[in-house]
């Protein structure tokens, strides 16, 4: 284990992530200190035929606009060629009349409006014939007229009656309907506009929005193809004949779009947080509780490859409650219940909503079926419901049209259960999130290709740069500055598999972060790692801290004293003066039993800064209760790499 320390200032090169792999060379060819004989034979250039992705993209895969009707109905106003031009950089007016522009373009970007329910929203805005020949119709479009709070309490009982299948039909269009195909035909349309290869790409994609008795399953869908084949069909949706809620059913039309149209598609599940135990559960929860079969397990691996790790309705990663000796798992933690808040939380739905206990538990499905149903990499995500991604604290417009800077806006009750106790309130959304991408280059192939590969990473805003490898690696890796070519010589990125290391060896990862450029300083980087126990079939999780800033030790505990504290929330501001602008580590497993299944990934953690609660409370003049989260620290998660026994 190399707990030391990189932090060498801000002028690292990209040459750290993108020195010359020979063309055609495989993992583990050449050792990682042979840089001399790599070079010999080759171009004088060591960057000509590089056969490994050496750039990251930074952008958001999960995004709504007017289009989708808990949004249009909230006060959204904002349309796809809207949130494409605030995207790629270019200065909007906000929903509520306010301009709003990135600090930076985006690489590439996602729309994925509702599809139960595609365009009904602007035929129940404008009054059509059929929405007011509706008695719920005609109650929901004079709500919506009248605006403000009225029409906030609409669009939630909206999105109540569609997920207790209470909505009446005449509302929720589906496939067959002309508004349906219509609004799909411009939305593929906006997204061929918008589309321009290696400058900013966009994709063709939907939500499919499960819901079953509130509990929220939704999964993105998500298109490599063009319209010729994208066009070729219009989204499914969950609600019978036509669709359906179980997700075997949304995979089998995956298996079938490909088969007809010869495309690719992939689906992002996200929000295990609002499922109540739903989204990774170790049953069938559509089969009366029987247990998964080996066809769920090799279906879900094929067709959901990532999964959305944070996003504005909380973060996804870990809880307290499971991971009780991790000092960072309650980081903007959602728990109050389902999506609607028709049901409160338990401790026992718990394991089957985070990130890392659905990992365990992938683990645990795969030694009884052969396949692991939870292998996902990292994704990250907005879930913006107004058109308009703006992850940064300092410029943070919330996820509803109602939460838009305002005085106001942080002491909104978001939902009440039904006795009438809040849920929740509207500070606890959280400014979140984006998913990094290293692809050859930014364009829908390659942006996609390494999706499905797993070679991603989610940040909860920053653009950290992250590297992460697993393998075989000298000590002296780390202080080497071609870790693209140590990393893809030696072992495997994230999202990989562990190849067998020599008998009564131990797996070593490569970790390098880098801070955002216009960013806070780095305070550590965790290897976090979950396995089986080999002789009591137990799930187990343990987190490592393997680089750090500053000159700290850990403790009798074992856990590192925390970076420290410059936030000033009278400006709000902090400073650079304690973390590291990059740190980095080659860490050997001391633990590692070839007979585990096991999964290691990174958490790459910022120091403390402002929350965009404290940018609120400087703006507006406002004073924000004592139970507002006021500080945060952002981070970064790679995607797993994972062991797997032989024989």
């Amino acid at each position: 284990m190399r707990p030391s320390v990189l932090a060498l200032g801000v002028t690292l090169s990209a040459a750290a992530f993108t020195l010359a792999l020979p063309s055609g060379t495989v993992a583990q060819d050449i050792p990682p200190d042979a840089a001399a004989d790599v070079l010999k034979g080759r171009p004088y250039s060591p960057y000509a035929d590089r056969a490994f992705p050496t750039s990251v993209f930074f952008g958001d895969t999960h995004v709504h606009t007017a289009l989708s009707a808990d949004a249009g109905g909230g006060g959204t106003r904002l349309l796809p060629r809207d949130s494409y031009r605030l995207a790629r950089g270019e200065q909007i007016v906000s929903n509520t009349g306010q301009p709003v522009q990135l600090s930076r373009p985006l690489d590439y970007y996602m729309i994925t409006d509702h599809s139960d329910g595609m365009g009904a929203i602007t035929d129940i805005l404008s009054g059509a014939p059929n929405i007011l020949a509706d008695e719920q119709g005609r109650k929901f479009h004079e709500a919506f007229a009248q605006g403000g709070q009225t029409a906030r309490e609409a669009a939630q009982e909206l999105t109540k009656q569609f997920a207790q299948g209470t909505l009446s039909p005449v509302l929720n269009y589906q496939p067959g309907n002309p508004a349906y195909k219509r609004v799909w035909d411009d939305i593929i349309a906006a997204a061929e506009e918008f589309n321009n290869p290696g400058v900013f790409t966009t994709f063709i994609a939907y939500e499919w929005t499960s819901l079953v008795a509130g509990n929220n399953l939704h999964r993105n869908v998500i298109f490599r193809d063009g319209p010729e084949r994208a066009g070729q069909v219009v989204p499914y949706s969950t609600t019978p004949p036509l669709g359906s809620s179980n997700p075997r059913d949304l995979w089998a039309w995956l298996e079938n779009y490909e088969a007809v149209t010869g495309g690719d598609v992939t689906a992002i599940p996200h929000n295990g947080n609002l499922s109540n135990g739903m989204m990774f559960p170790l049953v069938d929860d559509f089969a009366d509780g029987v247990p998964l079969d080996a066809t769920y397990a090799a279906a879900r691996q094929k067709w959901e490859r990532l999964y959305e790790w944070t996003q504005l309705k909380g973060d996804g990663e870990a809880h307290p409650l499971l991971s009780t000796e991790d000092e960072f798992a309650d980081f903007e933690t959602w728990d109050y219940g389902n999506l609607d808040a028709t049901e409160r939380k338990t401790p026992e739905m718990l394991p089957g909503e985070y990130a890392r206990s659905g990992l365990l538990r992938g683990l645990e499905l795969e030694a009884t079926l052969g396949t692991n149903p939870y292998k996902f990499g990292a994704d990250g995500a907005t879930d913006t419901h107004i058109g308009m991604t703006t992850v940064q604290e300092d410029n943070f417009f919330s996820k509803f049209a109602a939460y838009e800077p305002s005085p106001e806006r942080a002491k909104h009750v978001g939902r009440n259960f039904p006795d009438g106790e809040v849920a929740y309130e509207s500070w606890i959304y959280s400014a979140a999130g984006l998913t990094a991408v290293w692809a050859t280059d930014n364009t829908r192939g390659a942006i996609f290709d390494a999706m499905e590969r797993r070679e991603t990473y989610a940040t909860t805003g920053p653009r950290m740069t992250v590297r992460f490898f697993g393998g075989d690696f000298a000590e002296s890796a780390i202080d080497r500055r071609d870790l693209a070519r140590i990393g893809y010589t030696g072992g495997v990125p994230m999202g990989g598999d562990l190849a067998p290391p020599a008998e009564g060896d131990a797996p070593d990862f490569l970790v390098y972060a880098l801070r955002d450029p216009i960013g806070a300083n780095l305070d550590r980087i965790q290897i976090i790692k979950g396995w089986i126990d080999a002789e009591t079939g137990a799930a187990m999780e343990k987190v490592h801290d393997v680089a750090w800033a500053g000159d700290r030790t850990p403790g009798a505990d074992g856990k590192l004293p925390p970076v420290g504290n410059t936030v000033d929330l009278s400006i709000p501001s902090w400073t650079n003066d304690i973390g590291a602008a990059e740190l980095g580590a080659v860490w050997t497993d001391p633990d590692f039993d070839p007979d585990e299944r096991a999964f290691y990934y990174a958490r790459v953690i910022e120091i403390p800064t402002p929350r965009w609660t404290a940018y609120d409370a400087v703006k507006f003049g406002v004073e924000m209760g004592p139970d507002v989260t006021m500080v945060t620290q952002d981070r970064a998660y790679t995607s797993p790499i994972w062991h797997t026994p032989q024989g």
